[in-house]
């Protein structure tokens, strides 16, 4: 199937900082390419993967699993490693998780992180039921366009398929179980009012990391995509700041790609 226009991946060569970009499920690169660039136009290298099974049609994803996702990001992530000398994940909702789980297993190799409304439990989808009504029923309504600003669209599904949902409550098991090991510096941007993930979520996060370098911040007028909302510009200033704190910054710019 081909891939949706503005759902494509994005690459930008820059300098020896590098910074992975993750994207949200059943969404795509759309929801976080306007931070991806901001961040581009400052010198540093960028890569926002599409994961598999999304950006075409919520029946290709309902043959792809966590396992399928997160081999994505650590693939771009180890290209990003073999040419930058310091790299960041930065995440929007499960690919806030995603970034979680990269920073668990590839240790200091992972400068830091920063997370966006991150997921870390199935909520709604009669989420215990899940084991069984995958089997019955196809798909459920879209978690997409969760957004507090007029006129912003998120490019996304308008389904969830019901085996990758089952996949998705797997993997929120198996990193939440992992946070211990997540010992990087993190900053973690929540919404109060976000419609699709609940405070608990980034209070579970939170209270599990090892992380010394903790820092939280309120998106007030913001809902679950705020990297498209209202907020998005103190996203990408937050981010900003935060690498720059803990990183030298290249200011030299380089190609970009959109594909």
């Amino acid at each position: 199937m081909p891939v949706l226009p503005g759902a494509e991946p994005y690459r930008h060569e820059g300098g020896e900082v590098g910074v992975l970009l993750c994207h949200g499920f059943t969404g795509s690169p759309q929801s976080l390419r306007p931070w991806a660039e901001y961040l581009a136009e400052r010198g540093l290298s960028v890569s926002l993967p599409l994961l598999p099974g999304h950006g075409t049609r919520w029946q290709d994803m309902q043959l792809t699993g966590w396992q399928d996702w997160y081999a994505e990001v650590d693939r771009a992530l180890r290209e990003l490693l073999r040419r930058c000398r310091q790299v960041f994940v930065l995440g929007l909702s499960m690919g806030g998780t995603l970034a979680l789980r990269l920073a668990a297993k590839h240790g200091p190799a992972v400068a830091g992180i920063v997370v966006v409304n991150p997921a870390m439990k199935t909520h709604g989808l009669s989420a215990h039921a899940l084991p069984v009504v995958r089997h019955l029923v196809p798909s459920a309504k879209g978690l997409t366009n969760d957004i507090a600003k007029e006129g912003a669209e998120e490019l996304g599904y308008d389904r969830v398929p019901l085996h990758a949902a089952y996949s998705l409550r797997k993997f929120f098991a198996l990193v939440e179980a992992a946070l211990p090991q997540v010992t990087q510096p993190l900053l973690l941007l929540r919404s109060p009012r976000d419609h699709v993930v609940p405070p608990a979520d980034s209070a579970r996060i939170l209270a599990r990391v090892s992380s010394r370098d903790v820092r939280e911040v309120l998106l007030e007028q913001s809902y679950h995509v705020a990297t498209l909302d209202h907020d998005a510009e103190r996203i990408f200033e937050e981010s900003l700041s935060f690498i720059g704190r803990l990183a030298p910054i290249a200011g030299q710019k380089g190609s970009t790609s959109g594909g």
